[in-house]
């Protein structure tokens, strides 16, 4: 079975307002379940898509001091 993730998440969310895309990006990020992470994955192509260059760049920059200051999980799971 083939399944269009992005399609899927940009149907669900493109009529949203913004109050209500901001609501989902936070609640989204407090749940921290892991069935989330492909939904924002496809937010964050969108952001990159239609940012600038410049914007782009603060963007990394932000996500890599950010990275480097955040002690990293395991990614195994505990039981």
């Amino acid at each position: 079975m083939n399944f269009n993730v992005r399609g899927a998440v940009i149907h669900n969310i493109r009529n949203l307002s913004t109050q209500e895309l901001q609501d989902l990006v936070q609640d989204s990020i407090q749940q921290g379940e892991e069935k989330l992470l492909p939904g924002l994955g496809v937010i964050f192509e969108v952001i990159w898509k239609n940012s600038s260059p410049t914007q782009q760049q603060q963007m990394i920059q932000t996500l890599h001091q950010q990275l480097s200051n955040q002690p990293a999980p395991s990614p195994i799971a505990k039981l």
